[in-house]
């Protein structure tokens, strides 16, 4: 029989080997780990806020697998492969962007969609959430840091023309992300602070031009429901409040898995979207909620 030294010996060698695998993949292993974490854990909420539903439940799972795979084929990638092909990839993303808004699929009152009947529906502007702040990195790469004036202005350029086109669809949400992705960049490069105090100067005439010009009544009462929901507690402000009450009856414990109110009895629109957050603060309490709202958040 082995020996407790022996053993210990035989799992160094395994986690040994474990890492040394890890290492020739290029995936990091507590970051690996973290992610199936909480991907197994988001299919356990899911099936709750689904009302016990096996086919989104399996279509969940099938994406988080071929996210999977395609995260492990990228990193197999070396960063100047890609950075040859990230303006390439800006422009395709600009040039579908256009072709939304010239013949895109509408629906729900939105232009945001490219659909080819019986072959692939999709939306261009997810894309450039990922091509967005790798663009800027990749032109900045080339230039001196801190970028100076004439960079950080081509980089804006860059960062306004998808941000216009999505605003169009109207998408302010995503539009949004995109400008932020974009910024953040910039900000990582080391812009001097006087710039970043003056483009938040700024910010403030653009976002009143915006309000009056651009965006549309919806948005400004989402804006202005978020501010205060319980102006009109029975029409826009009835999907904050709901999931204020789930959240506030899950207490720090919660009630339980598949004990949930709010959402089993339809009082959560689309429980299983744009209100899991509430789910699992119903169900699991405000233990859970922090951590997954801070890696939302990040």
């Amino acid at each position: 029989m082995k020996s407790n030294f022996d053993r210990m010996l035989s799992s160094e060698d395994v986690m040994r080997r474990r890492a040394t695998l890890l290492q020739r993949i290029h995936i990091d292993g507590p970051l690996l780990i973290l992610l199936l974490t909480l991907a197994a854990g988001s299919l356990f909420v899911l099936y709750s806020a689904s009302g016990k539903s096996w086919d989104l439940l399996i279509k969940q799972a099938t994406s988080f697998g071929i996210g999977l795979v395609s995260m492990l084929l990228i990193a197999q990638l070396e960063p100047r492969f890609m950075a040859r092909w990230v303006p390439l990839a800006y422009c395709l993303g600009v040039i579908l962007l256009v072709a939304v808004d010239v013949m895109g699929h509408n629906a729900m009152g939105a232009t945001r969609w490219i659909n080819i009947p019986g072959v692939i529906k999709f939306q261009p502007s997810e894309f450039m959430k990922i091509i967005m702040p790798a663009t800027i990195a990749w032109y900045l790469a080339k230039r001196t840091l801190p970028p100076t004036l004439k960079h950080v202005g081509a980089s804006l350029m860059m960062i306004g023309i998808p941000f216009i086109l999505i605003v169009r669809q109207p998408d302010l949400g995503t539009s949004l992300l995109i400008l932020a992705s974009g910024t953040f960049v910039l900000f990582m490069a080391g812009l001097r602070w006087r710039w970043i105090i003056s483009v938040i100067a700024a910010a403030v005439p653009v976002a009143v031009a915006m309000w009056f010009f651009i965006m549309h009544d919806y948005q400004k009462q989402r804006i202005l429901t978020f501010l205060d929901p319980e102006s009109d507690p029975l029409g826009t402000g009835w999907n904050i409040i709901q999931s204020k009450a789930a959240i506030g009856s899950g207490g720090v414990f919660g009630k339980g898995w598949l004990l949930g109110t709010q959402s089993h009895l339809d009082f959560l629109p689309e429980s299983h979207t744009d209100f899991i957050i509430a789910v699992l603060g119903e169900e699991f309490g405000l233990v859970p909620c922090v951590p997954c709202c801070c890696c939302t958040w990040r």
